[in-house]
């Protein structure tokens, strides 16, 4: 079918004079018939009354003429778009036509009937009756031919519109045909001028081209030329001065002036009696003569330059010392040195040298060289001029003692320990590591020599010993249970859980039962295979010990992949940590004893970790490193603090009872101590040791005793009272140093201990002895 090539636009005149009946004319188009002008697709009438004007005639006549020049080029077009559009048979049409909105130049006179209001009734596509009710007929001369026809489909895209030929529908239910384009209308633009208002755009309500008229044109050049849209508005206006320049004088108040302004004022009286009196003594001379200024001349030789007036404690800058006569162009010649004078300042170093030059002689001023010296010269003065003090200070005059915070005397802070008791001799070489048994019975040590001894406190009686490995034995601890006697030694890399034959049958019983409890467990977990694969190797091999063998009395042997240092138990005797700082992330393994069962707590080492202690009475585990002591929860799983003692590198650390102070010894000579509630950094750090620290203990039976242990042979008792108001801070207070050990290649005191209930002090020392201090 082809496309309407344009619409044109109906136009009606409306006489005051009764008219007679309108002819409707339809404008025909090339290859058109009444089927399409049936569906309202080419719907345009003019009306043809004795009234219309010569020139809507000639317009429908230039249209007529504009339409068949159009035809030749629509022709070629409906071929094309045969496919698109094809023609509908009868049946079809009226089909389709019964689902459209009779428009007012269908033909329905035939099927409506008229009611006595004078609407048409009819009935739709659903067979319900539809009402058309008459044009209004206005009374006075109108011309609409050039209103807007207002598309009503409301808020719809128009692309919904795309295949049909209309683009909406009227107030009056009318279609909106699609406004014309492609060739046609490009051929009609080239014939008529382009009216005032066009842009070219669409507009979405209508589908037709959007018209702007001279003042939305006119507001568009000025937003675009970044000027004021408003109408009338001057940019150089000009300014009005809402406040004047002028200044006006007047009164603040009416009010006369007060009495006192007539009077003579007192004070002013004064001041000018004490004037008159300065004159007649002499002291004021009034209009005296001004001498003339004479220029101020200074001896810059002179010894003390004037002081400055604006500061009585200014110290004037340092003056050079003036020259003498070997600085002299032309000295005398007593002044010049002799060639072996010369050959004496060439050899020394320039540092020894008395002088920096040597007194030379010339003949007139001009032949004076150049100094290659004087620029350092200079440069030493400007620091000399720099560092020297300007200003007088007063020193304080403080007495040391009173900064001294003030200590309690150590006598009123009875018992603790000052001489030795006992001294344990046995071990070949150094004593590296001892232990109390929780029952405050017996000693345990371990030494070079690769054996361990157990002692009778009191006595110091050696009632057992068992050697264990040729390696040393580094470390010693009894399980923290009293009703077993269980001790945990370290020789190279190998932990020995031994029962000696010290205590009664029951105890020993009970101490293998426990023991030995573990080796079912550990032998169902090993049969166990995931996936078909066996397991990966443990970082622990727990083993029996051959009975036959010298090491009878051992239960169970650990065997890990790296020399332990340190052994730490749990407080409950269930759980034990050793420490191997050469294994990396293999340095701190934890060992369950009821399964006989071995872990890594970490997947990564930070650092290279030197001691390992289990919380008194939480599940929390401090880890120390060479510079940190790290504390992590056990239970979440997480690092909930990292201390940071400054010292280069730590070497032990011990906990407080009460679990919420951590005493810390390093390398560097220093002892801190850590209170976890106020800060991450010491709250004291104590000097007094002139070697490294070794090691460091708290009393762990309730005195508020603490001890650290130096390689220059001494132990420092202190007195650390932790009080239960958070306010207070903790009191230390040196109390003793014990002197007893030697020095042995380099090394002193390498361990130390409490006695659980008293306040005695366990000490091995690389001299091959323990002592007991009390």
């Amino acid at each position: 079918m082809p496309r309407p090539t344009s619409t044109l636009q109906r136009k009606r005149k409306l006489p005051t004079a009764p008219l007679p009946p309108a002819k409707s004319t339809v404008v025909p188009t090339a290859d058109s018939d009444d089927e399409e002008f049936g569906n309202g697709l080419l719907d345009a009438s003019f009306s043809d009354d004795s009234d219309s004007d010569a020139d809507v005639e000639d317009q429908d006549e230039e249209d007529g003429e504009d339409e068949e020049d159009e035809e030749n080029d629509e022709t070629s077009d409906s071929d094309a778009s045969a496919d698109e559009f094809p023609e509908l048979e009868d049946d079809e049409e009226s089909a389709v036509d019964s689902d459209e909105i009779p428009s007012e130049g269908e033909n329905n006179d035939d099927d409506g009937e008229v009611d006595a209001s004078g609407r048409k009734i009819v009935l739709d596509s659903a067979g319900n009756p539809r009402y058309i009710y008459p044009e209004v007929n206005p009374v006075y001369d109108s011309d609409d031919s050039d209103r807007e026809q207002k598309n009503t489909i409301g808020n719809i895209d128009l692309s919904l519109y795309d295949e049909y030929p209309h683009v909406g529908y009227d107030i009056n239910g009318k279609k909106i045909m699609r406004p014309a384009k492609g060739k046609a209308l490009d051929a009609l633009l080239d014939q008529i001028d382009i009216p005032k208002g066009w842009t070219g755009m669409l507009d979405k309500n209508t589908g037709g081209d959007l018209k702007l008229t001279q003042k939305e044109l006119e507001i568009l050049r000025k937003i675009q030329m970044d000027e004021v849209a408003q109408d009338g508005y001057d940019p150089y206006a000009p300014t009005i001065e809402y406040f004047t320049s002028k200044t006006e004088v007047m009164p603040l108040s009416a009010a006369p002036e007060p009495k006192r302004r007539f009077i003579p004022s007192k004070h002013e009286q004064k001041r000018i009696m004490k004037i008159v009196r300065a004159i007649r003594e002499g002291r004021i001379v009034p209009n005296k003569p001004k001498e003339p200024e004479q220029p101020k001349y200074y001896d810059i030789w002179a010894d003390n330059a004037p002081e400055r007036p604006d500061h009585v404690m200014h110290i004037p800058a340092p003056k050079l010392p003036p020259p003498t006569h070997d600085e002299s162009y032309n000295p005398p010649e007593e002044y010049l040195p002799t060639e072996e004078e010369k050959k004496k300042w060439e050899d020394e170093d320039p540092e020894d040298r008395e002088k920096d030059y040597l007194p030379r002689k010339h003949k007139a001023l001009r032949l004076v060289p150049g100094y290659d010296k004087f620029i350092n010269e200079r440069f030493e003065r400007c620091l000399d001029l720099y560092l020297a003090p300007r200003v007088r200070r007063n020193k304080l005059n403080i007495d040391p003692e009173s900064l001294l915070p003030k200590l309690p005397s150590p006598q009123d802070l009875r018992p603790f320990p000052t001489t030795t008791a006992t001294v344990y001799r046995g071990h070949e070489g150094r004593v590296r590591a001892l232990s109390v048994d929780p029952n405050g019975i017996w000693l345990a040590t371990g030494g070079d020599d690769g054996t361990v001894r157990v002692w009778e406190i009191l006595t110091g009686r050696e009632v057992w010993g068992l050697k264990l490995a040729d390696e040393p034995v580094n470390s010693v601890k009894w399980r923290p249970v009293k009703e077993t006697g269980i001790l945990a030694a370290a020789a190279g890399d190998d932990l020995f859980l031994i029962t000696p034959p010290i205590f009664s049958p029951q105890t020993e019983e009970l101490s293998r039962q426990v023991l030995e409890h573990g080796f079912g467990a550990a032998a169902v977990t090993a049969s166990t295979t995931t996936n078909g694969e066996p397991k990966k190797e443990p970082p622990a091999k727990w083993a029996r010990p051959i009975t036959t063998s010298h090491l009878a009395h051992v239960t169970v042997q650990i065997t890990v992949r790296h020399t332990i240092k340190h052994i730490a138990w749990h407080r409950r005797g269930d759980y034990l940590a050793t420490v191997s700082p050469e294994g990396q992330n293999r340095a701190v393994c934890i060992h369950h004893l009821p399964r006989h069962s071995s872990q890594l707590p970490f997947r990564k080492s930070k650092g290279i970790v030197q001691r390992v202690e289990f919380h008194p009475s939480r599940p929390i585990l401090f880890v120390a490193t060479q510079r940190y002591v790290r504390i992590y929860d056990l239970a979440a799983s997480t690092l909930s603090k990292t201390l940071m003692p400054g010292a280069r590198w730590i070497s032990s650390f011990d906990v407080h009872p009460g679990g919420d102070n951590v005493i810390v010894g390093s390398y560097d000579k220093r002892l801190l101590w850590h209170d976890m509630e106020l800060s991450t950094k010491p709250y004291r750090t104590l000097r007094y040791h002139e070697k490294a620290i070794r090691s460091v203990s708290y009393h762990k039976g309730g005195r508020p005793l603490f001890a650290s242990a130096s390689d220059d042979g001494t132990v420092q008792v202190f007195h650390g009272m932790v009080y239960a108001d958070m306010l207070e801070n903790p009191l230390l207070v040196p109390l003793k140093v014990l002197k007893g050990h030697k020095v042995t290649k380099a090394l002193g005191v390498l361990d130390i201990e409490w006695h659980p209930k008293e306040c005695w002090l366990f000490s091995a020392g690389a001299d091959g002895t323990a002592r007991l201090w009390n």
